[in-house]
């Protein structure tokens, strides 16, 4: 068949994508997409921690952002439990941090502490929201491939447990700040090693070519370590990396592990120094379509633990605290966002297949990941059960672009229409802490859902709000 001009969303009979199937039943929730307490009630509309989307929409609004507290609590139980069982037989143990960077705000800072993780911050604003939260410093990183004097001054003074040296400029930086200050700077150096892992394709050459880290190719990262050691204002507590996103086994994790645990052995050679740490990152991935199929936190620590007691033991060095920074797996799955439907309109497609458009009250400034990085999501109507039949579908935003898409193929009931309530599941993480006021729309409400009740994390932008940055 001729490819089409119009690209292959406009081919004869198009029906979506080949993982997305007709659902038999359209208003079933398609398991490991949702929120644990999320169900249907028994009118049909989706509950989550026994309150109904519709009672949220009528107090809250939409678009709304909606977290199942007992869910990210639990995720974030689960992981801390899995990497301390994993690494329990090993001599270093290991620290789960929360990547704040997926989402934050006060309550999420205290609860992930409260379930025992530490936290990981990249700005100073992150780092302000974590020190408001009252998270323990010591319990807190500071990251950043480009942070500013004020930033690590406020981090050092706070008392913050590690600063992630990103470039060799850095270590020169960060040890006059902590000698202005009169401190010993605990520090990590982030080493780029080679390896760029995107789901199951892991390419171990020429990824040094980015922003972030020291090179381990042609001996930098061996001589930004020298540097720090050489620095009485710094305190080398290890070496860091991180090598991607939405990463579902653990093949990439065992080249770098390999790699990083070579230089943190040559270290000890050369210099003597016992590092006791080792930081191999994040980006462990969560399904947001039936087209992702995640590992269990407690599969994924077991095998990081292997690889790391492997490479050690080929090294010839003790087993270092191994840390790990989850923040989409915590947080991602744990938050929908609910919109209300507005004009519907079916568009016909050649072959003789149509799509039905589904404009949401949000977008792409609530969700830009679909814009910004193709993502995929999926979508159920919400406000009650349906018997009509599904229909390829697309939900698309209110917003002043073609490509202002929030769920670019879906099957949602042939009735759907203005007024219905849709939630799209998995937009935990990126989705607010991407958010912007593209057309001068507000951004909306984080709303926390527990026990039967609903508190508000984060109150909806008003057009007070938009206006009073504006000096004019």
């Amino acid at each position: 068949m001729r490819a089409h001009e119009a690209g292959a969303l406009h081919a004869e009979g198009y029906g979506g994508p080949g993982w997305l199937a007709v659902p038999g039943d359209v208003n079933a929730l398609v398991d490991g997409l949702w929120a644990r307490t999320v169900r249907r009630g028994p009118d049909g509309a989706l509950q989550v921690g026994g309150v109904p989307v519709t009672a949220l929409a009528a107090e809250h609004g939409t678009p709304a952002y909606v977290v199942d507290e007992e869910d990210l609590r639990a995720r974030a139980r689960e992981w801390v439990s899995a990497f301390d069982d994993a690494f329990a037989g090993l001599c270093g143990g290991a620290d789960v941090y929360y990547a704040g960077k997926a989402f934050l705000c006060t309550a999420v800072a205290r609860w992930v502490a409260e379930e025992g993780m530490l936290l990981e911050t990249c700005t100073g604003g992150e780092l302000a929201v974590g020190l408001r939260a009252g998270t323990d410093p010591a319990r807190m990183a500071l990251h950043g491939n480009n942070k500013s004097d004020a930033e690590v001054e406020r981090a050092l003074a706070a008392g913050v447990g590690r600063v992630v040296l990103d470039s060799r400029q850095e270590v020169d930086r960060v040890a006059g700040i902590a000698g202005r200050l009169g401190v010993r700077a605990p520090v990590l150096l982030r080493v780029t090693v080679g390896v760029e892992a995107h789901t199951h394709s892991y390419i171990a050459t020429a990824h040094e070519d980015q922003k972030f880290g020291v090179p381990l190719a042609g001996g930098e990262a061996a001589a930004a370590a020298a540097a720090v050691l050489a620095r009485p204002e710094l305190e080398l507590r290890g070496l860091h990396s991180h090598i991607g996103s939405q990463i579902f086994d653990v093949e990439g994790f065992e080249v770098a592990a390999r790699r990083l645990l070579r230089l943190h052995a040559q270290v000890q050679r050369e210099h003597g120094v016992r590092l006791p740490e080792v930081d191999l990152g994040g980006g462990f991935g969560m399904a947001y379509t039936t087209q992702h199929q995640p590992l269990p936190a407690r599969e994924l620590a077991a095998g990081m633990a292997r690889v790391v007691a492997a490479a050690c033991a080929a090294e010839g060095v003790d087993v270092p605290r191994v840390s790990v920074e989850p923040g989409r797996a915590v947080v991602g799955p744990s938050t929908f966002t609910l919109y209300t439907a507005g004009t519907t309109k079916d568009v016909a497609l050649d072959g003789g297949a149509s799509r039905r458009y589904v404009a949401v009250d949000g977008g792409m400034s609530d969700n830009v990941r679909a814009a910004l990085y193709s993502a995929d999501y999926s979508a159920t109507l919400a406000s009650r059960r349906s018997d009509a039949a599904p229909l390829l579908s697309r939900v698309v935003g209110k917003h002043c672009e073609s490509g202002d898409v929030v769920v670019l193929d879906e099957f949602l009931p042939a009735d759907l229409g203005p007024g219905d309530l849709v939630a799209v599941p998995g937009t935990g993480a990126y989705c607010r802490s991407l958010a912007s006021q593209y057309n001068h729309v507000p951004r909306p409400p984080v709303v926390a859902v527990a026990g039967g009740a609903s508190r508000v994390l984060l109150r909806r932008e008003t057009e007070e709000d938009l206006l009073a940055l504006d000096v004019g």
